[in-house]
């Protein structure tokens, strides 16, 4: 009997640390879908979970890149949420199919709600004309909590492909899949988000196309990947239970 409580106490051990793995990873601010095509529109959600058991995030502050910046910026209501967009003149003109831009979205901040322990918020953007001259995009998030603290989600990713710590998050770039300059167009970003809050830049309208996304995300796979893990010690617990009661 003693040997079967040591080995359950292992698996238990094993069990505890698997999901001790899996949780972090799904605990950072992430941007869903993780893709979208290079030079066309598409429609984002900054996914923004809440990582204390003491405290709601109470305010959530998104950069835009100024060095690829995004010409037609649009953002879906919240409830319970005001929402801020900033603009900004830019270091040095960017050249457009519509001309130079010279401002731009730099800023989204979302204030005056609650994520409270055990939830998450999900806060949707329609943004474009996405770049052809880069494969990434980071939005550093700053996450702030009613006690008070201040977590920044700003790290660049690792040159090996590990996680950092406090990954911002990130849109990988894909080349056109060539049904067109701005990807499948579907509806405006204000069509194609709901009702939305637009902000115009450099005197280029805020309305244009929004390529289609999928929905799947990163956080999504990590659950299920920490799911599985966890039914499989369980089957390894089972399994032993059954040889024991056989050698009885």
């Amino acid at each position: 009997m003693s040997t079967f409580r040591r080995t359950a106490g292992v698996l238990a051990a094993a069990t505890a640390l698997s999901l001790g793995l899996a949780i972090p990873a799904l605990a950072h601010v992430t941007i869903n879908p993780g893709s979208a095509e290079q030079g066309g529109f598409t429609k984002v959600a900054f996914r923004v979970p809440n990582e204390r058991d003491n405290a709601s995030t109470t305010k959530i502050e998104v950069s835009f890149p100024v060095d690829h910046p995004l010409a037609f910026v649009s953002v879906k209501p919240v409830p319970g949420w005001e929402v801020k967009v900033t603009e900004g003149k830019l270091p040095k003109p960017v050249k457009t199919e519509y001309g130079d831009l010279t401002e731009a979205v730099t800023k989204v901040v979302w204030s005056g709600g609650e994520i409270k322990p055990g939830q998450f918020q999900e806060f949707e953007v329609s943004m474009g004309q996405l770049p052809t001259d880069t494969t990434q995009l980071l939005f550093p998030t700053t996450q702030t909590y009613s006690g008070g603290e201040v977590v920044q989600w700003d790290d660049e990713p690792k040159a090996d492909g590990s996680e950092a710590e406090k990954p911002a998050p990130l849109l990988k770039l894909t080349p056109a899949s060539g049904d067109g300059a701005h990807g499948t167009a579907s509806a405006s970003p204000s069509a194609a988000s709901g009702e939305a809050t637009p902000a115009g830049t450099g005197g280029v309208p805020s309305v244009a196309p929004v390529a289609a996304s999928g929905s799947s995300s990163d956080g999504t796979a990590r659950l299920l990947g920490g799911a599985g893990l966890v039914v499989g010690v369980i089957g390894v617990v089972i399994g032993f239970m059954g040889l024991r009661r056989r050698s009885a």
